[in-house]
């Protein structure tokens, strides 16, 4: 039996704190499958092929370019003794002519009655490194619309942010629609981010509605989220150097 795949015309907001605020609302483009199923693709959609738009196995699971897709999600839940799980479902940004860059991907994992008991968020940075966040109940129950999962921050992402602090998480996922926020706190400062948006089957005029109204795919994220920095940047944010990458890959929330 074949499944099909969802379309997430979603919009995200980062809101920075601190004695330098800035803020910005973007339109952005996800898709949302089961990683492990056979899928029922429209033709301008490819699955580890080429296509217009696509998704790879390569670019998520793993380092970038390098990913396993999820026989590395079963590795990590087995690792951290994460049971039960019979689904899992990939939330990411797909590539556009070839071209894919993530700042933040998901993994979301889901018992046999459906419940999501555990999220790998797969933060990438525009350094080319990559490190996850692993959110669940230690008593692997249900994580509800209005639960918060901590993490401490590991990972430099942006050069206007330093590594400490920590994140709150939260899901709200639905089959009509979508909603993640992440709050990043530190002292003095931090940020708040968000994802959301409705689900729709993916099709070919979604496709090329979603080509003409947000061009380029990835290459436009990078150019926003370079847009952002250089703002900061005339306002006086201290730049911060990229430091080592955190030699785990994976850290528990």
């Amino acid at each position: 039996m074949t499944e099909t795949v969802d379309h997430i015309a979603g919009l995200t907001y980062h809101g920075r704190k601190g004695d330098i605020t800035n803020a910005f609302r973007y339109s952005v483009d996800y898709v949302l499958f089961d990683a492990e199923a056979e899928l029922d693709t429209p033709g301008l959609f490819a699955r580890n092929r080429r296509g217009v738009t696509a998704v790879h196995d390569r670019d998520h699971g793993g380092a970038p370019g390098k990913g396993r897709g999820a026989p590395w999600v079963r590795d990590v839940l087995g690792q951290h003794q994460i049971t039960g799980v019979t689904r899992i479902e990939l939330l990411a940004q797909p590539r556009v002519l070839g071209h894919v860059f993530n700042p933040v991907s998901f993994w979301l994992c889901r018992n046999g009655t459906g419940d999501l008991i555990a999220v790998i968020s797969e933060v990438s940075n525009t350094f080319g490194d990559r490190h996850s966040y692993l959110c669940y109940h230690p008593d692997q129950r249900r994580i509800a619309p209005g639960d918060t999962l901590r993490a401490r921050k590991v990972f430099h992402v942006s050069p206007f942010q330093p590594v400490e602090g920590g994140y709150t998480f939260r899901f709200d996922i639905t089959p009509a629609r979508i909603g993640i926020w992440i709050d990043y706190a530190r002292e003095g400062g931090g940020l708040i981010a968000t994802l959301t948006g409705k689900r729709r089957p993916l099709s070919n005029a979604i496709i090329l509605k979603s080509a003409l109204r947000r061009p380029f795919g990835a290459r436009r994220v990078l150019a926003l989220i370079h847009w952002q920095a250089f703002r900061l940047w005339l306002r006086g944010a201290l730049y911060r150097p990229r430091p080592t990458p955190p030699s785990e890959e994976v850290s528990r929330g």
